[in-house]
């Protein structure tokens, strides 16, 4: 049997450093770090998409 076995890489706290997200909101780009509680909470619930190709 085969098996895989994933390794995990961890950096120091020291070494790490934050992820910004950003999002699109009415035509601007926005980190979402700078969103009040109530967008905060908006963004999270959101439901991301994709649109299929047009049929020919």
């Amino acid at each position: 049997m085969n098996t895989i076995q994933t390794q995990r890489d961890t950096l120091p706290a020291d070494r790490r450093q934050p992820c910004e997200v950003w999002t699109r909101v009415m035509g601007y780009h926005r980190p979402v770090s700078q969103f009040n509680l109530g967008k905060r909470s908006e963004h999270r619930e959101r439901t991301p998409f994709t649109e299929r190709a047009a049929a020919r």
